[in-house]
């Protein structure tokens, strides 16, 4: 892995009601089957896998992700109607409903849970 640090950060505004600035701090070039992990203060964990064929950009949905206190939401844009999954941090579900009012993005489901996972897919349990 390498990394390279932007310093100092690249400032730019975003957001699509609200705009607010983000830095970019940096790169991290993974080759295949390298890893790094990301910490929040909480202890969280969010990895992302690089591979010969692209990427796990998350650990398993309902899986190592909740052991480490985050939940996938899959979400709209309501203007734009691009999808996103979204990480949200447990205890931060407040937060992060009043960021999707703000942003105009709506939880077309959480996916947290085999089963919710499979009904989406017309699955049912076991298949």
């Amino acid at each position: 892995m390498k990394f390279n640090p932007q310093n100092p950060p690249r400032r730019f505004e975003v957001g699509n009601r609200l705009r607010f600035e983000l830095q970019d701090c940096g790169t991290a070039h993974l080759n295949p089957d390298e890893q790094i992990t990301f910490v929040t203060e909480q202890g969280g964990q969010y990895d992302v896998v690089r591979k010969d064929w692209g990427f796990y950009a998350t650990p398993s949905l309902n899986g190592r992700l909740a052991q480490y206190g985050l939940r996938g939401a899959l979400v709209v844009n309501q203007a734009s109607r691009r999808y996103y999954v979204l990480l949200v941090e447990d205890g931060k579900e407040q937060l992060f409903a009043a960021y999707c009012s703000q942003e105009g993005l709506q939880v077309v489901a959480w996916l947290a849970k085999a089963e919710t996972i499979e009904t989406m897919l017309g699955q049912s349990s076991g298949s």
